[in-house]
């Protein structure tokens, strides 16, 4: 006699979801809904008033592709990274907003004072639809939105001075370029589906020019909506993909008109492409992953730029790419910085927390062919990153828990900042450039001001769990009292209302107790830069040389190059800590309120 073993804790079948091998799987198609909740569930209290959800948009998570491999064990609780498969963001788009021009700073301060201008004046001018797009768009609000601030010539372009990035030109100068394939009719074995409203012409000839587009990608699907249609939950074109999952994108508020929008997607295989919606064209780039083949954890155009754009791919690495250029393989052309004081089999020695290394500068001559540019940060991914109101600076997060603050018009790291512990998620800049607001996996946000020293001025306590998205409310926002918002895994929407007064030291920690995390086990001493009155400007605490970036040749060696050495941790006896003016939690399949009269779908 013998026993039979038990039957396996996870299906074995070689079907998708444990089928049977060739068992037929439906196709089917889940539909967006719209709901208006009411109750005071739906309804928060806070200093300015009562914010009330009116209209609830459960965007369709589409079904996983037959072709897509089964999950061989899943079990929540393992550890084994995974690649990136699902996604979810939104952006928000108003065709009659004319954006400024791209080079823009704060306002000024009268000699007394007082803010340069009131709030009533710098509205003027202004419909209500502007601040609601640059309000909603999820955290990602570029100056060129915001009637607060206003233009400055001083901001040089991204690629100033190199005449191989100036756009070609063109017969009709009204007339740009678009993409070459068409989505529609496309053969490709990338895209599974597109599906286009059946009067896709006559809602966008008849509707208000005001009204808001909506764009959103979740996993394998991206949706182009509506929302000044009373249909909002119809989708103007669904595109469903292969096995690729659509992980973040943007729009170029740049060259939008009626008749012509850029969006770009990235995607977890590194591929990345645009598109034109009103047309419904396309172009595949990184096709394959020629330039990089990991996944892009956040694509975003390069502000005041027709064709440039910004991607973070998942092994640590920024590349520029230029939309209506094809793309080459791609060989670092700085071999030295790449592999400095290293052997031939890796990159174990690089010392990421001194500076970036350009695998291709901006100013390369060779711009014939994608990428434009390629800047290696770390050997973790990036989680995230944001463009500063002026410009002029990029701020990084990365999952080795890591701020840095770069000059990417010089190519230069300026700053390094380590979180408390685990991974940093998200960042975003405060409107006027004072501030860097960060999320991350210690649960806590942390309010950073590069210009001061030291950096860290607070940390914010109210989530349960990883923190996943922060954003400034440019309109509840002055030169003294500032409001951002927050969401996290924990399903939790908290309000923080911080001003300059607030940000104070507490009394018992004048100085470093022992045994505080001051510094990473192994690595060298930490010194803290000083710092001037203007961002950006460091002292004695950088290692300078006369490397000369724009030059277009080669880089330095390791030794030459422009050094920043990375502040210490801050332990918590030594910073303020601020508790959040509102905390309200959300159920699953909700969204989450950003204005009085607009939602977002939560992710």
């Amino acid at each position: 006699m013998f026993v039979l073993p038990p039957p396996p804790r996870y299906s074995t079948g070689t079907g998708h979801n444990g089928l049977p091998a060739g068992t037929p799987l439906p196709m089917i198609e889940t539909n967006n809904v719209l709901t208006n909740p009411s109750g005071p569930e739906y309804q928060f209290l806070v200093g300015e008033g009562l914010y009330v959800l009116k209209e609830d948009l459960h965007l369709a998570t589409p079904p996983p592709h037959p072709s897509e491999t089964p999950l061989t064990n899943p079990n929540p609780l393992s550890t084994a990274p995974q690649p990136a498969t699902a996604g979810t963001r939104l952006t928000l788009l108003n065709l009659d907003v004319n954006p400024l021009s791209p080079a823009v700073y704060r306002t000024t301060s009268r000699s007394d004072g007082a803010p340069g201008g009131s709030q009533e004046n710098q509205d003027e001018g202004h419909s209500s639809t502007d601040l609601r797009e640059s309000s909603s768009d999820a955290g990602r609000m570029s100056s060129v939105d915001n009637p607060l601030y206003r233009a400055n010539t001083n901001t040089p372009a991204f690629g100033e001075g190199n005449s191989l990035l100036a756009p070609a030109a063109q017969k009709d100068a009204g007339k740009r370029r678009k993409p070459k394939n068409n989505m529609t009719k496309s053969n490709s074995s990338f895209i599974s589906r597109v599906i286009n409203h059946e009067a896709l012409p006559k809602r966008l000839q008849e509707r208000a020019r005001d009204g808001l587009f909506a764009f959103a990608n979740i996993n394998r699907a991206f949706q182009w909506l509506d929302l000044s249609s009373p249909t909002k939950a119809e989708y103007l074109t669904k595109i469903l993909f292969t096995k690729a999952h659509c992980l973040c994108h943007d729009v170029n508020k740049v060259t939008k008109s009626a008749t012509h929008i850029d969006v770009i997607m990235g995607f977890s295989t590194g591929e990345i492409i645009w598109w034109e919606p009103i047309t419904q064209r396309y172009t595949r780039l990184n096709k394959n992953g020629l330039i990089n083949g990991t996944p892009v954890s956040q694509i975003e155009w390069i502000p005041g730029s027709e064709n440039l754009f910004l991607a973070s791919h998942m092994d640590g690495t920024l590349v520029v790419y230029d939309k209506e250029k094809e793309d080459s393989i791609f060989t670092p052309e700085d071999e030295g910085s790449s592999r400095p004081g290293g052997d031939a089999s890796g990159t174990s020695r690089v010392n990421y927390t001194s500076r970036i290394y350009v695998h291709k500068s901006v100013h390369s001559k060779n711009q014939k062919t994608n990428p434009v540019a390629v800047w290696k940060l770390s050997n973790q991914r990036i989680n995230a990153f944001a463009f500063s109101p002026d410009n002029q600076h990029l701020a990084v997060v990365s999952e080795d828990g890591t701020l840095r603050i770069i000059d990417y018009l010089k190519e230069t790291l300026l700053d390094l900042h380590y979180s408390y512990y685990g991974g940093l998620t998200c960042v975003c800049w405060s409107p006027d450039g004072k501030y860097v607001v960060t999320g991350g996996q210690d649960d806590v946000i942390s309010i950073w001001c590069p210009s001061e020293s030291p950096a860290l001025i607070a940390r914010c306590q109210g989530h349960h769990s990883w923190v996943t998205s922060v954003a400034f409310d440019p309109w509840r926002c002055d030169e003294r009292n500032y409001r951002f918002g927050s969401v996290g895994e924990d399903r939790r929407i908290c309000l923080w209302d911080f001003s300059v007064g607030m940000l104070h030291r507490p009394r018992a920690a004048s100085v470093r107790q022992r045994g505080s995390i001051s510094s990473r086990p192994g690595a060298i001493p930490l010194h803290r830069a000083e710092t001037s009155a203007t961002a950006g400007t460091r002292g004695s605490g950088r290692l300078r040389s006369d490397s000369n970036l724009s030059s277009g040749a080669p880089g330095p060696a390791d030794s030459e190059r422009e050094k920043v050495l990375p502040h210490p941790v801050e332990p918590r006896a030594t910073t303020a800590t601020l508790p959040p003016v509102l905390v309200r939690f959300f159920p699953p399949n909700t969204v989450i309120p950003r204005s009085q009269d607009e939602t977002v779908h939560d992710c």
